[in-house]
């Protein structure tokens, strides 16, 4: 979900900032083609190593900036024998990263996602080389991709995925701040408009009937949903209103005799998941939000419908490739020459 936060930080600040992309990668790699990462003054916004690679990038950010053009860096770390960089745990191929200035065109291109992405549009970005330098473009969808007549790499914006709190009790304060530090965008909707005063920061508000929620925030298919307002028979009219929309995951708060009752004369859709959360032993609010995002984690990294709770599909989620082999230091390439393929020998960077 990185490039949400890239896109909006690009959208509000107009300081200096470079952005690494990666743009080809050969063997094993911590991150795959089309990742990307910012450098700005005072920070950087994701990744594309476990941090084997991030320093000597930003190293270079300032000379990219003053030149007003991309560079390309190409990392060989498919031999063992290079110890000039210490271990690099998680890397084991040979991978090329760009450096674009954010100016220009490029600004303006991701100044555009970003009111897209806040719409909740996939897109993505696509970058071809002409005889003039880099050219633009955003292109509607969820899947890069390649045009093989042209030199091209893109990248695909996601937005981040939106969790839609039913009820604006308290107890949902813990919920909606933990789901945003791991990356969810927040709404929130009650038809009491005090409970809207509570603690939500950044998320979107709407004060109307249960039966109108579901169209008055435009859910959709990618969003998530959490039925928490405690009130029996709203929870029920909410519920009736956003099964037919099949958001890709639905969470009810209660006891299983109250979600049988809510549940009593409607067809259970797959994505949904009551009682909520993976069964933590959690008590409290706070530990109860745990155990609830963490849930959602789980279905958004699996990519899943409906997974056995506390079971994770991706085998390799929760493990760090421990790789002992060794980095070599980032050559220097031509733009041209790299997007075009044609490699030069390395040249080291001193």
């Amino acid at each position: 979900m990185d490039t949400h936060d890239i896109v909006t930080h690009i959208k509000n600040n107009d300081s200096p900032a470079v952005l690494a992309s990666l743009i080809g990668v050969e063997g094993h790699s911590y991150r795959k083609a089309g990742a990307v990462m910012l450098f700005f003054e005072g920070g950087v916004i994701g990744s594309l190593s476990p941090g084997c690679l991030e320093s000597d990038l930003q190293l270079r950010t300032n000379e990219i900036w003053a030149s007003g053009q991309p560079e390309v860096v190409e990392y060989d770390m498919l031999s063992p024998d290079d110890f000039s960089w210490g271990e690099a745990v998680g890397c084991g191929g040979k991978i090329k990263v760009v450096l674009e200035p954010v100016q220009g065109e490029l600004r303006e291109t991701l100044i555009e996602a970003n009111e897209r992405m806040a719409a909740g549009e996939n897109l993505v970005l696509i970058r071809e080389l002409t005889p003039e330098g880099y050219s633009y473009r955003l292109e509607a969808g969820a899947f890069i991709t390649k045009n093989t007549d042209s030199p091209v790499f893109s990248t695909l914006l996601v937005p981040k995925p939106r969790l839609v709190i039913f009820g604006g009790g308290h107890d949902a304060e813990p919920i909606a701040a933990l789901a945003a530090r791991v990356g969810f965008r927040l709404a929130v909707a009650d038809w009491r408009e005090g409970s809207l005063q509570n603690d939500f920061p950044g998320a979107g508000r709407v004060v109307c009937p249960p039966a109108e929620a579901a169209v008055r925030l435009g859910i959709g298919q990618g969003d998530y949903v959490l039925i928490c307002s405690h009130q029996f028979q709203r929870d029920r009219q909410f519920l009736e209103s956003v099964i037919p929309v099949e958001p890709h995951y639905i969470g009810i708060i209660g006891s299983s005799a109250r979600i049988n009752l809510l549940l009593e004369g409607l067809e259970a859709p797959s994505s949904l998941h009551a009682p909520v959360g993976i069964s933590i032993g959690g008590e409290g609010p706070e530990e109860i939000a745990v155990s609830i995002v963490a849930e959602m984690i789980q279905i958004r990294r699996a990519g899943a419908r409906k997974l056995p709770k506390g079971v994770d599909r991706v085998e390799s989620s929760r493990h760090i490739s421990g790789s002992r082999t060794k980095q070599k230091d980032g050559s220097i390439q031509g733009f041209s020459e790299a997007v075009a393929g044609d490699f030069p020998r390395e040249r080291r960077a001193q």
